[in-house]
């Protein structure tokens, strides 16, 4: 049958397709994130396993499209802004995490006898966290917006900028192998070459990219279309220089990160980059020996315990030193518990730069299975683990925790008579007319933006977290009779996780005993959550259908049956 399906290389994409579909669904299933997935496409598609992936050029030539692309998406999206809006913290943070997972990884590496470039190149690899993992799991759980959501983004942009580092440093040590290998005239001919490059992006970003992407973007496709040239043609350049095809990809990026149009171009290369990145993954896994993982795997467990263990307690360490409460400081820990794509493709380099052999790709590939796989189930039940070891995690807290002081409610309110967690497009118009019933309400949110908004609408605000048991106890509960539950619904259903459930629980533990009103997204979650203890529940979408036809009937337009039009 394999060798009815390989007889062209038509047939053995598509039958590598209908493998990934098939690993993919199964990953679904147990809440994998696609590279996981990816990865075990790869090592079944190997030589090891089925041996399916047999045309290798046309297999490579796509991986390395894929590679291209992902860079300049890296590149796109290259916003120093959120690292100063951040403040210290995002620098601090991930520049010390960073050098912990470095400097520790770089010892466990001699100690389990890697030889001293190996274990460089792993301990680099182990400090690079998974920007599409972090930030899917944050938006799934609606998280984004959060304190720890925006620390965990800027420890991406630092960790990004770090990529960039690390690569130009492989560039330049490939430099040197040019020059022993040529004399010096090469290596003057590639850094001559790679600044003609830079000075050619810095122009095109000053003079170019503006008016041309407004012309491009009249027609989207061919926007597009321009983004995956531009991405093949740098990364072409830099390959032919010297620099390799990755530098050329990030140049690309950094070309438009500049333009209104980065986001629209970001967002459909997206699933172009996951495509392509499936035949990355299939390649590794037709260069990879499953011996090799085998003889490795004692090895990758002591450095998966490391990346699961170590980069959230360091962050949660630094957090707690800056000021951070202990529960801002573990939720984004957590999102660092785990190694990136970019692991693997700058070991790859590694590799193809006779730095490294094999077995390192191996052990680093068997680490990023265990610590995506395993950090998948630590984000997703984040709050679930907080409440789990919060009694030992007063060590990792200073006293008063001055960085969140903003978020306790404001002093001296005065009687409230509603409390209203999420000012989002329902919850302000619920906000609103609450404000025309006479109610004292006060907003709960955590998105600065939202609060700004609430405050010039002349509401009390209050930064928190709905989740938060301890925030929720200081707040003014004391005569209050309506608290509303107004945040998005949560997309995986009620869960233990859930932010309404875990209000209810808040409340109840507070000794609150008014009235609570929670928005749902059907009868299933209605029902849960009245059975945790919630008094009414909004469903927003029926209940304005409901709305609409009572006001259709009240003014006599209900059209009449014979009135049907097709």
């Amino acid at each position: 049958m394999i060798e009815l399906v390989t007889q062209s290389a038509f047939a053995e994409i598509a039958a590598l397709l209908v493998l990934a579909a098939g690993v993919g669904f199964v990953g679904l299933q147990l809440r994998q994130p696609l590279i996981v997935s990816f990865i075990g496409v790869g090592l079944l598609a190997g030589p090891a396993a089925l041996g399916l992936a047999r045309s290798q050029d046309q297999i490579d030539l796509l991986a390395e499209l894929g590679v291209a692309v992902l860079l300049f998406l890296v590149g796109a999206k290259l916003d120093v802004k959120l690292v100063r809006s951040l403040g210290a913290v995002a620098v601090i943070t991930g520049l010390g995490q960073v050098l912990f997972t470095s400097v520790f990884g770089y010892l466990i590496g001699l100690a389990l006898g890697l030889g001293w470039v190996a274990s460089l190149y792993v301990a680099v690899a182990l400090t690079f966290s998974s920007t599409i993992i972090i930030v899917k799991l944050l938006s799934d759980k609606r998280e984004i917006d959060s304190l720890h959501g925006q620390v965990a983004l800027g420890f991406l942009i630092v960790q990004d900028l770090v990529v960039v580092l690390a690569m130009v440093v492989l560039s330049t040590i490939g430099f040197g192998a040019a020059a022993e290998e040529g004399g010096l005239w090469p290596v003057l001919r590639t850094v001559g070459a790679a600044a003609a490059l830079l000075v050619f992006v810095l122009v095109f970003v000053r003079y170019g990219a503006d008016p041309l992407t407004e012309r491009l973007a009249r027609a989207p496709e061919l926007l597009i279309t321009f983004a995956i040239g531009l991405t093949a043609m740098l990364a072409a350049i830099s390959d032919g220089i010297g620099l390799g095809k990755e530098i050329g990809g990030l140049l690309a990026g950094v070309a438009v990160a500049s333009t209104p149009y980065r986001e629209t171009i970001a967002s459909r290369l997206a699933p172009l980059r996951d495509f392509l990145l499936l035949f990355f993954f299939i390649a590794l896994g037709a260069h990879i020996d499953l011996s090799l993982i085998g003889a490795n795997i004692g090895a990758a467990v002591v450095f998966s315990l490391f990346v699961l263990i170590g980069n959230p307690l360091i962050v949660l360490v630094i957090m707690g030193a800056m000021g951070y409460r202990k529960r801002t400081g573990f939720l984004a820990g957590l999102t660092v518990a785990q190694i990136s794509e970019f692991s693997l493709i700058f070991v790859a380099m590694g590799v193809g730069l006779g730095h490294v052999g094999p077995e390192a790709l191996g052990l680093v590939t068997l680490v990023g299975l265990i610590t995506i796989a395993a950090s998948t189930y630590m984000i997703t039940y984040s709050h679930a683990l907080y409440a789990l070891f919060e009694p030992v995690l007063g060590v990792f807290e200073r006293r008063g925790a001055p960085r969140e002081a903003q978020a306790a409610p404001p002093a001296r309110l005065g009687p409230i008579d509603a409390l209203l967690f999420g000012h989002g497009r329902f919850g302000a118009a619920i906000a609103e007319r609450l404000k025309r019933a006479g109610l004292r309400t006060l907003v709960v949110d955590f998105n600065p933006a939202e609060l700004r908004t609430a405050r010039a609408a002349g509401f009390s605000v209050a930064y928190g977290d709905a989740s938060d048991p301890e925030f929720v106890a200081d707040l003014p509960l004391s005569g209050v009779r309506w608290v509303v539950a107004a945040m998005p619904a949560h997309v995986g259903g009620v869960t233990h996780d859930d932010p309404r459930r875990a209000l209810l629980q808040a409340l109840r533990a507070a000794g609150y005993a008014g009235a609570v009103a929670v928005t749902v997204r059907d009868a299933a979650e209605k029902q849960a959550l009245t059975a945790a203890g919630a008094t009414l529940a909004f469903e927003p979408f029926n209940d304005a259908a409901d709305r609409a036809v009572e006001m259709m009937a009240m003014d006599g337009a209900a059209p009449a049956p014979q009135r049907i039009i097709t």
